[in-house]
């Protein structure tokens, strides 16, 4: 293990996923472990490039293991996108004599990470931070698991009014490019349909599906709707779908952000702790320009382009098991 690099910095950048805080602590432990400076970078790019750095020390990451959130603040920067915004960004981190980064976030964070190495030569691990599961080279990435259960348990409540009142019920959770999040939701909470960005869909299917249950006597439904499905917005389905079946009194919730939300679960803790630790020990090892996932329980670097605009292909027997078992 190399140890020619003596200062990182690591930031949080997009949209927020719970166990993010998970991962900064492990970052900022595994540095001093390794006695190595580590300043945090607040509010994403947009703080890189205002040069908002703070050196941290273990006790600045106590008792966040359990928090939501990022307590380094996160933030969508357009002045990143130019190279202007860059050259301010990679003098800030010169003037702080930075060696390396660790990047907290989604494809948008490391596709901005990717060009910055390329034009300026830092080198960047990647952390992969996103409720949607929707990055290659990784199994799954921090946030997936906590945003899953609260999603479940939204749909859970929503079943026992669905039962009381003979309702269905079109519940949209978040993906816009990615059905992860809605396929796992399906099978976990039961849905009898589940429609995804992955996968065409017709009002005609839907239709025979709804007729079917009807006949069954199965008086309500749960339809999981993934908010970048093939067929359009949740609302506009819903409307489609009563006028084609009128055996259901019909309903629309979104959960919305209540998704990123909440104290990560167990298993987010575990993922991030680890993924951070492992994030600094790729710089010390050489790695640039990569994202660290868990691939079969095994640690895996991925190169950031390829993380990015790979597609991560939706698991055709969950697929299989979510139409199996909503019969």
């Amino acid at each position: 293990m190399s140890r020619n690099i003596k200062r990182i910095a690591v930031y949080t950048s997009g949209g927020d996923a719970p166990g993010m805080n998970a991962a900064l602590r492990a970052v900022v432990r595994t540095c001093a472990y390794h006695e190595i400076e580590v300043f945090g970078i607040t509010g994403g790019y947009e703080g890189m490039m205002d040069g908002n750095m703070t050196k941290l020390e273990t006790r600045d990451v106590g008792n966040i293991i359990q928090r939501g959130g990022t307590f380094l603040k996160t933030a969508r920067s357009m002045r990143f996108m130019t190279e202007e915004g860059r050259k301010l960004a990679a003098s800030a981190l010169k003037k702080h004599k930075i060696e390396g980064l660790v990047a907290l976030g989604g494809n948008g964070t490391f596709t901005g990470a990717e060009i910055f190495n390329k034009e300026h030569g830092f080198p960047v691990v990647g952390v992969p931070c996103t409720i949607d599961n929707d990055l290659y080279g990784t199994d799954y990435t921090i946030g997936f698991d906590t945003a899953l259960n609260t999603a479940v348990e939204a749909v859970d409540r929503i079943r026992d009014t669905a039962e009381s009142h003979d309702r269905l019920f079109f519940i949209e959770v978040m993906g816009r490019n990615s059905g992860y999040l809605a396929l796992h939701t399906a099978i976990a909470s039961g849905a009898t349909l589940v429609l995804l960005p992955e996968k065409e869909t017709t009002y005609d299917e839907l239709a025979n599906v709804l007729k079917t249950s009807a006949k069954r006597k199965k008086l309500f439904s749960l339809i999981i709707v993934a908010e970048g499905n093939t067929l359009g917005k949740t609302e506009e389905i819903a409307e489609e779908l009563k006028s084609r079946v009128g055996a259901y009194d019909t309903r629309v919730a979104v959960i919305g952000h209540l998704q990123r939300g909440g104290s990560p679960s167990g298993a987010d803790r575990l993922l991030a702790s680890r993924l951070g630790s492992y994030a600094v020990e790729a710089l010390l090892d050489g790695h640039k320009n990569v994202m660290v996932g868990i691939d079969n329980n095994m640690i895996k670097y991925t190169p950031l382009g390829i993380a990015i605009r790979n597609q991560k292909e939706i698991n055709l027997d969950e697929l299989r098991l979510a139409e199996i078992l909503a019969l």
